[in-house]
């Protein structure tokens, strides 16, 4: 028997203004606070060939000044008034947001039209970004065990293409090459206000953030918004292994790539692999944790996710479920394989056990009901939700999508994954012991 699971009722409103940008409005008077998001359609899958990390290099230099606010005054103003700030670049997207006490709302929108409509984009900031990038590389991935494992080294394995395959972090030289054409260029086809999505979520009322909106974002000069590209690749039937050695790695580690549905062609059949994740690696009683650390001790750790930062709603077709360990150097990788392989096949063949898909599908729930309990983590989610689905309402939605995922289909998801291609990435540990 299906059990419904309860499900979040945040009021929203949606609007357009005549410059193409997309609104959505989440009043919530339950806190004193307001979030507001702006989520641009262009990630890293988009930048072009010979500028690989260039989205994530122009995410920085959207902090760099705007035409009424000096460069390093946009974060000065946001702390004075008591909040918070940031800004990330994801495959498909990329977003900035506050969180501000509710009074503070008209900042954040001044804030964010004035980057939208005249960034500073100069040679003097570039070269700067370029430099403060490359740092952020040498500290997150060369100088760091694991650095970039498995999400920058596990697609060229998994794809064929270069914006599913290439390096979102960048290569030095390429950024280096940037110009500020290319930067200009990148802000007229992409920062488009009808290429963006502003959510507002929180303490306020309708009628006055509408107002706020239109006086600073009504005037911003509507732009030619590029045709959303598929990146789509076909799903392989033969296996395709590589290895890397890290110098500064203790021990091995394993990944693992598996392709799956479409979420807007195929919306179901995602969801019970987001929920198959579950089964797989969260939790002492789900079976690879149980199989690889408890049993087999053949891992140290196990995790599984659906997108490339775990976050299976924030990017498009193609995305990866990923399967990743780390384990003993005694413990060869097949061995691992093999194992994970059996109990994959055991899920497609045997299906779970009684009581097993309630309790996953719960958890599961809960934890969305808790990452948009906030007003900052609501804010974002509508807006990618608004950004790649058109649908900021499968907010309130899933928990109910969720309930109607059933056994058999999480099975059917597990044999899914046997019958296709997958990737395997292999990390030898190089540091001396």
């Amino acid at each position: 028997m299906t059990s419904t699971l309860p499900s979040p009722a945040y009021p929203l409103e949606k609007a357009q203004l005549d410059n193409g940008l997309r609104v959505v409005l989440a009043p919530d008077t339950t806190a004193p606070v307001v979030a507001v998001a702006v989520h641009y359609d262009v990630g890293f899958r988009s930048e072009p060939e010979g500028r690989t990390g260039f989205a994530h290099l122009f995410e920085h230099m959207m902090f760099q000044g705007s035409e009424h606010v000096g460069k390093a005054e946009h974060p000065k103003y946001v702390q004075a008034a008591g909040g918070i700030f940031n800004g990330s670049t994801h495959p498909d997207h990329t977003d900035y947001y506050e969180l501000l006490p509710a009074g503070a709302l008209e900042l954040a929108l001044f804030l964010e039209a004035d980057r939208m409509r005249a960034p500073k984009i100069t040679r003097e900031n570039l070269d700067n970004q370029i430099a403060v990038v490359q740092e952020e590389i040498r500290v997150n991935v060369m100088n760091r065990p694991y650095g970039g494992f498995p999400w920058i080294t596990l697609p060229p394995v998994a794809f064929d293409t270069f914006p599913n395959a290439h390096n979102g972090y960048g290569d030095f030289s390429e950024l280096e090459a940037a110009s500020l054409d290319d930067a200009e260029d990148f802000f007229e086809k992409f920062y488009a206000p009808g290429n963006a999505v502003l959510t507002i979520a929180g303490d306020f009322t309708v009628d006055d953030a509408t107002k706020l909106v239109e006086r600073y974002f009504g005037d911003i000069a509507a732009r030619a918004v590029p045709i959303r590209r598929s990146f789509a690749e076909p799903v392989r039937a033969q296996e395709r292994r590589s290895e890397l050695v890290d110098k500064l790695a203790p021990r091995p580690a394993l990944a693992i790539g598996y392709r799956v549905p479409d979420p807007d062609t195929d919306l179901p059949a995602f969801l019970a692999h987001f929920l198959l994740t579950d089964v797989l690696t969260t939790g002492d009683a789900s079976r690879l944790e149980r199989r690889l650390v408890q049993d087999d001790r053949s891992v140290i750790g196990v995790s599984s996710y659906l997108g490339t930062f775990g976050d299976p709603f924030d990017q498009r077709d193609p995305l990866l479920l990923t399967i990743e360990a780390r384990h003993a150097a005694e413990s060869p990788a097949d061995g691992i394989v093999a194992a994970i392989d059996e109990e994959l096949e055991r899920i497609a063949t045997d299906g779970l056990a009684d009581g097993e898909l309630s309790r996953v599908r719960a958890r599961v729930a809960s934890g969305l009901l808790r990452e948009a309990d906030d007003a900052l983590g609501r804010a974002l989610a509508l807006g990618a939700f608004e950004l790649h689905r058109g649908r900021p309402q499968m907010l309130n939605e899933l928990p109910a999508m969720l309930s109607e995922v059933t056994g058999d289909t999480v099975a059917a998801a597990a044999a899914a994954l046997r019958a296709q291609g997958r990737s395997v990435l292999e990390l030898k540990a190089g540091a001396s012991s």
